[in-house]
């Protein structure tokens, strides 16, 4: 059983000074797990135990802090939830047949296959999230995966989960996720489709995600990745005749991420992102809205298992949607951040 884990802690200066005065959260908007603003916080600390499937085995992740609220929130409300197997960021059981060809099949709760970026800051380029990963595919599910390599570079799978960071629904349907990645000593190329019914209390309506991530690795200190999503949910009507409530619009969302990183040093890097989000419902922020974001990170490594992030960012929309002072709107939003992260285990 191999044990791992991290403590990731911040401080983050929004420009924007949002306070609660009148009602505002102090929050950096459209921020995972490094929204709390204006003060120290406590990103994540995380307990990894792992044993590799000989045919069978196990991985569980605990998780706490401000990360475990955001990803384990019930659906009905923000905070964490017994139901949604809060402080556990994974927890499944893994099949592996040494006669199967490498096939694998786990059963449990896991992260979700869409996205470039990842729960953990630690292994991402930049500090915070993209626009994509907070607004665009979800956290994790909780049903079975497959995965089956069909040639020396290429890896399928399909899944049938819960749906959308579930562990239990209201609506007795199933989402179907396929998958692929395609390893090449150049690049990468990951698709991922999600498909389901995720309206509560019906079956009607589907949510479907369409998921790609094109990596470039040209040399050992430089990576850059482009990364595209679009997804669409049809409402539903829920009841009949008079007490039937709802419609069957059609609601969708896409966006695309450029990112790079470079490795100057064994103990310095600098990485960059550029997004662009469109939000034509207000299904995902709430608001109708083009959003852009750039960020700017360096990252300095002290000792092996410690470093430290510096981060600018600015997110910018076309109509006033950010906190501004107490009471005030505006259409961008400045931050820096510092973090600092530390972490153990036999894979660093």
């Amino acid at each position: 059983m191999d044990i791992s884990g991290f403590i990731d802690g911040y401080y983050s200066a929004n420009f924007n000074r949002p306070n609660t005065q009148e009602g505002f959260d102090q929050l950096n908007q459209l921020y995972n797990f490094n929204d709390k603003t204006d003060q120290f916080e406590l990103s994540a600390a995380k307990l990894t135990l792992n044993h590799d499937p000989d045919p069978v085995g196990a991985h569980v992740d605990f998780i706490y802090g401000r990360t475990n609220t955001l990803i384990n929130s019930s659906p009905t409300n923000s905070t964490p939830s017994a139901d949604q197997l809060s402080y556990l960021e994974q927890a499944f059981i893994s099949l592996k047949p040494p006669k199967a060809k490498g096939f694998e099949l786990d059963f449990g709760k896991f992260v979700t296959s869409a996205g470039a970026e990842v729960i953990e800051a630690k292994d991402n380029w930049n500090y915070s999230r993209s626009l994509l990963f907070v607004n665009a595919i979800p956290y994790w599910h909780f049903g079975a995966r497959t995965s089956l390599p069909v040639s020396k570079t290429e890896t399928i799978g399909v899944q049938v989960v819960n749906g959308w960071n579930n562990v239990s629904k209201s609506n007795g349907g199933a989402t179907v996720g396929l998958t692929s990645a395609l390893t090449k000593p150049k690049y990468a190329l990951n698709l991922n489709y999600y498909g389901g019914p995720e309206n509560p209390n019906t079956t009607s309506g589907f949510r479907n995600l369409f998921d790609g991530t094109l990596l470039l690795t040209p040399n050992a200190k430089f990576n850059a990745y482009l990364n595209y999503d679009y997804g669409q949910n049809r409402d539903a009507v829920v009841g009949t005749g008079e007490s039937a409530t709802g419609d069957t619009l059609l609601k969708h969302w896409q966006g695309v991420a450029f990112a790079a990183h470079e490795q100057a040093t064994g103990k310095q890097a600098v990485a960059g992102r550029f997004e662009y989000f469109n939000d034509p419902n207000g299904a995902q922020t709430g608001s109708i809205q083009h959003l852009y974001e750039f960020t700017a990170t360096y990252e300095y490594k002290w000792v092996e298992g410690l470093l430290t992030r510096i981060e600018y960012r600015g997110d910018f929309s076309n109509v006033a949607y950010f906190h501004k002072d107490a009471s005030s709107f505006v259409d961008s939003q400045n931050t820096l951040t510092i973090a600092f992260i530390a972490f153990f285990g036999p894979k660093r």
